[in-house]
Formats: structure tokens, sequence, C-alpha cells
């Protein structure tokens, strides 16, 4: 069991001399899988390269295969994995290649193989920055998510409003509250496309108060996840300068990845 052992430190621990140039590897196979997915949309590629490229793609599912089945083979928890955010990631990451290998004798499966684009997610489990930034989103998801219900009831509201002041003025273009809802849209996030308008003075008055809330929607969760960024970075320097036998102590006596034979 010591080689199971070792290959779930491989795979979950970036930080030892392997595990960084394991979790390096696959950065880089993503990264050239995404680059050879964008250069088979050219038109003008020849039927050669277009082999070369499906045999590197079939190369990098045969690597991605492997990697998901080894930590499935080496979980602690095998059903806990397999539905976890990253279990489903990676299953995603390489599912298109299968559905669309012709398995399966419907054309319109090879929609599947945008689902090629997930592999980006797969960046994320071997990125510092991404665990710190997954552990400040745990810390404000309380207020960001009162936030987001608040954003949404102001969403409509506006739309309400801006219906009840323009529907004289433009009855073809603020036809419903379901018309208006795309100027709320684009007024709250300050996009401003400027394709619905209003014309009216009450109608003018009534964007400004919106574009001013707007202005609060976006900083006010930028604020929330920035202070919630420094205070994970925080635990993070504090975890990592405790000795090897605290934080043993405190995951309960022996380390994570240590198992018995």
């Amino acid at each position: 069991m010591k080689f199971k052992a070792y290959l779930r430190d491989l795979l979950d621990n970036p930080s030892t001399k392997h595990g960084r140039i394991f979790a390096f590897t696959i950065q880089i196979l993503i990264v050239a899988s995404l680059v050879s997915f964008s250069i088979e949309t050219l038109p003008d590629i020849s039927t050669e390269e277009r082999r070369w490229l499906h045999y590197f793609e079939v190369f990098t599912i045969v690597v991605f295969t492997a990697e998901y089945a080894l930590r499935i083979w080496t979980a602690k928890r095998k059903g806990a994995f397999v539905f976890s955010f990253y279990g489903l990631v990676d299953l995603f990451a390489i599912l298109p290649f299968y559905l669309s290998a012709g398995l399966i004798d419907l054309r319109s499966i090879r929609v599947f193989r945008l689902l090629r684009l997930l592999r980006l997610l797969k960046l994320a489990r071997y990125s510092s920055a991404m665990a710190r930034f997954r552990v400040a989103l745990n810390i404000v998801k309380g207020e960001l998510l009162i936030f987001s219900f608040l954003a949404l009831v102001l969403l409509y509201l506006s739309a309400v409003g801006i219906y009840y002041f323009e529907r004289g003025a433009q009855p073809a273009v603020f036809r419903s509250i379901f018309d208006a809802l795309w100027w709320a849209v684009a007024t709250l996030t300050t996009v401003g496309y400027g394709d619905i308008f209003p014309i009216t003075a009450g109608g003018r008055f009534f964007t400004f108060i919106v574009l001013m809330i707007g202005l609060g929607i976006v900083a006010v969760p930028t604020g929330l996840v920035a202070s919630a960024l420094t205070e994970a970075r925080g635990h993070q320097q504090a975890h990592s300068s405790k000795p090897k036998a605290v934080i043993d102590t405190e995951n309960g006596g022996s380390g994570q990845n240590e198992e018995k034979p």
C-alpha cells in the first residue's frame, strides 16, 4: 500500500519535487490541448496536420484518463471524489472525446466536443492562487449569496421602474417587463450597449439612479473578495509556517497522505 500512498502524494501534493513535476506536466498538456483545439478550427490546415492533431488529442486523452483512473483508485473515499467538483471536471475533460469518437452514430453528438474547454478548470487544481481564491469564496459565500439575491431584486425593480417610465413614450421598445430586463441588465452592470435607452425626463433620472446603484453592485463584491483573499493568504502563510508536528496534531495525529499498510 506504500505505492498507493506514494501515488496519492504525487497526485495531490505539488509541494514535493515529483509532485511539482507531475503538476507542471499536466498543466503543459492542458494548455497544449487547448491550443490544438484552436488550431483545428483553422480552415486551411492540411489533412496531414489534422491527423497529427488527432494523434496528439488521443495522447492527451490517454494521459488524462490515466490520471482520472489513478485519482479514483488512490482516493480514500472514491464516491466522494467522483462526485466532487474536481472529480466531475476531470470526467468532463475526457468525456467529449469518447462521446464524439464514433461510438454513437449521431452527428449532433459532436457538440460535446465543446466540453473540451472544461480542461481549463483542471488548471485550477494545480494553482495555489486558485486555492486561495476558493478559500476566499468560502469565507464570503454567505455575504455573496445575500448580495446576489439583493442584486436580482434590484434588477427586477429596475426593469419595472423603466417599464412604467418609458412604456408610453416607447411602446415598441418597452413592450413588457421582460423587454425592460435587458435594459436593466445592461445598465446595472454599467455596460450600457445603447440599443435601448430612455427618452423621457423621468426615465433618464431613473437611469441615473440605477447607474449609481450599478457602480455599487460592481464595487461591493470586489471589495468582499479582495478582503477575503487577504485573509486567506494570511491563513495560508500561518499554516505553512507551522512545524509539521503541529500540523499533524491538528489533523488528528497523522498526515493527510499517510496510509498504513
